[in-house]
């Protein structure tokens, strides 16, 4: 039998996919480009949403 689980709704903002890398226009000595790594605001990186309960409580 398999097990049921409770997966965390994912993030209506990022769709799952909670980090993006953002070119700077910079190239470094090598030839390539500079990234930088920006997060979900919503989701701060994680790809999915917390339930309203536990951010009440602070958990």
């Amino acid at each position: 039998m398999p097990q049921t689980g409770s997966t965390p709704p994912v993030c209506r903002d990022c769709d799952g996919f909670a980090t993006a890398m953002i070119t700077t226009g910079a190239r470094s000595t090598d030839g390539t480009r500079t990234t930088i790594p920006v997060n979900c605001p919503t989701c701060h990186g994680l790809g999915h949403t917390v339930p309203a309960a536990l951010v009440r409580i602070g958990r």
